[in-house]
């Protein structure tokens, strides 16, 4: 979230008008804050049901007008209601190189394939879980001895390039 914040400065065509998360405790929030950047937080916990929260999450966005939603470490997967809202306007983040490996664990599972590489995936948010058409990838080496933790550094460091590049060029599209 930080890094695509930092992007959208000078000739970019966009700005971030708000950061949300689910959890109170997220911290992009208190970066988001430190940066200028308005925040909310809609609680999933404090909703009966995944309709209630997804129906407040959509309030906050439409309040916020968006052009673009970047999601980025929203770990709730949405409903095909939800993401039909917003269809075509939705990025996502993944750690792996789409199409394999969707949902959680990728490094682990990378690793224990005997993959000789992992990465990152910027794609569409469609209502398949990790499905959406792909937008940009980044790959990068899995070593011998590499754990999950050392692959997820590593893709870190390829996430906060690629997500800002994707993103501009997604939004100069937009313009």
């Amino acid at each position: 979230m930080v890094r695509l914040a930092e992007s959208m400065t000078g000739d970019h065509p966009a700005r971030p008008v708000l950061v949300m998360s689910n959890r109170p405790d997220a911290g992009g929030l208190f970066k988001a804050r430190d940066m200028g950047i308005e925040t909310a937080v809609v609680d999933h916990k404090e909703f009966e049901d995944r309709a209630a929260f997804e129906t407040k999450l959509h309030e906050a966005l439409l309040a916020a007008n968006p052009d673009v939603i970047c999601l980025a470490g929203f770990m709730r997967v949405l409903t095909a209601e939800f993401v039909q809202k917003w269809q075509g306007r939705m990025l996502n983040i993944h750690p792996s190189l789409l199409p394999k490996y969707k949902g959680l664990h990728t490094h682990k599972r990378a690793i224990e394939a005997g993959d000789t590489q992992a990465g990152v995936t910027v794609h569409m948010v469609t209502p398949a879980l990790d499905d959406g058409p792909i937008l940009g990838q980044a790959r990068v080496p899995i070593h011998a001895g590499d754990t999950p933790d050392d692959l997820a550094a590593r893709v870190l460091t390829a996430e906060h390039s690629l997500y800002p590049a994707v993103f501009r060029r997604f939004a100069e599209q937009l313009k």
